[in-house]
């Protein structure tokens, strides 16, 4: 969708993105100023391979106190973003022939990812009618004795489920029973919304030595051009993914990582302040969708993105995402992007505007579907 409205921007037309999975908001003053100043220090030679000790420190720390994880400090991998961290973790854990099994609707980039490594997707499509909550069934259905890894996305895109720990604990009691690895990609760990709250899966028992965890600052402190992210893994799994990141990028920007080790330990009211600016723009978005003729929406719990359910206008999700963008000006998603459980959806960023393009873009949508 991005590549046809470039087209469209390229004639003069004013498009409000609604298509980006990115913040809108610039990133805190106080993570910049600490990437400056590590830059006037001399901060610009090479550093540790896993990442400078100080940062993992401080990651360390974190993860003890937000995620409940008890992980050293050579059991953390600075990453270029967590595209890179998974990419690792797919190439460390997969051989050709392995099977891995995504959650459908799907980030659809693990699929590349798993493929490069010589690895199967097989897909587990959860059930729309129930929320697109975790299934044991919908999980065993799509297991094999060639399978080796589950992949979840917890907060999800593009569903904005945050998965409870019941859920979580149907993903572990599998993959104990199964001895299978887990992924998981917590990109969304801070933006939650009411009563939702995130859990690791990696702090159930028995799920840290079998869990490789993918975390970024991209999403929570608006560093998405700045490509920095981090991994966890039980330190028995460790020289295999360091392997692969050495091999590909030595390590990551070292002045960067003192912007981010400013973001883990400085003030965290900047976050929490873009959180609510989203939870706004969600529920403006989830209100205008559930009054447009043949759309529904559930309100997300996570994420900064709404996936509304269009059957109700007869249109395929294709169809829906090129004529929004050709008559009335709004880039979304189609929602069959994220396999065939999303047909059906589209997939709205409501984090990538401002509140008052948020606003305009809902109003372009009601003349839109009313005028069907």
């Amino acid at each position: 969708m991005y590549e046809e409205a470039l087209k469209l921007e390229a004639q003069g037309v004013d498009l409000i993105h609604l298509e980006f999975g990115r913040p809108h908001a610039d990133t805190p003053q106080h993570i910049k100023d600490a990437t400056k100043a590590a830059l006037d220090a001399g901060i610009v030679h090479y550093g540790d391979f896993r990442g400078t000790r100080r940062f993992r420190e401080a990651l360390v720390q974190k993860l003890s106190d937000f995620n409940a994880l008890d992980y050293g400090v050579d059991e953390v991998l600075v990453t270029n973003g967590l595209t890179h961290a998974s990419f690792a973790a797919f190439m460390a854990a997969i051989d050709p022939g392995d099977e891995v099994v995504l959650l459908a609707p799907y980030y659809p980039q693990h699929i590349g990812k798993t493929e490069l490594a010589g690895g199967r997707v097989v897909v587990a499509e959860l059930d729309r009618a129930n929320g697109y909550a975790i299934r044991r069934e919908a999980i065993e259905s799509a297991l094999t004795p060639a399978t080796r890894m589950i992949v979840i996305v917890n907060p999800a895109n593009p569903t904005g489920r945050v998965y409870s720990r019941e859920e979580l604990q149907i993903v572990a009691d599998i993959a104990i029973e199964r001895d299978l690895l887990v992924l998981s990609d917590e990109v969304y760990e801070y933006i939650t919304y009411g009563s939702a709250r995130h859990v690791s899966i990696a702090a159930l028992p028995g799920m840290r030595e079998r869990t490789i965890t993918c975390f970024a600052f991209t999403k929570a402190y608006s560093m998405d051009g700045w490509r920095i992210g981090y991994l966890t893994a039980d330190a028995a799994l460790m020289p295999a993914i360091l392997r692969i990141a050495m091999t590909d990028v030595t390590h990551v920007n070292v002045f960067v990582q003192e912007g981010a080790h400013a973001a883990v330990t400085g003030p965290q009211q900047p976050m929490l302040a873009m959180v609510e600016a989203d939870r706004m723009k969600r529920d403006i978005v989830v209100r205008a969708l559930n009054q447009m003729p043949g759309v529904t929406c559930a309100e997300p719990e996570g994420t900064i993105y709404a996936f509304p359910d269009i059957t109700g206008t007869r249109m395929a999700s294709d169809e829906a995402a090129r004529r929004i963008l050709n008559e009335a000006h709004v880039v979304v998603e189609s929602g069959s992007f994220y396999g065939a459980a999303g047909e059906g959806h589209l997939r709205v960023c409501f984090g990538s505007e401002s509140e008052a393009r948020v606003r305009e873009a809902m109003e372009r949508l009601t003349r839109f579907f009313n005028a069907r």
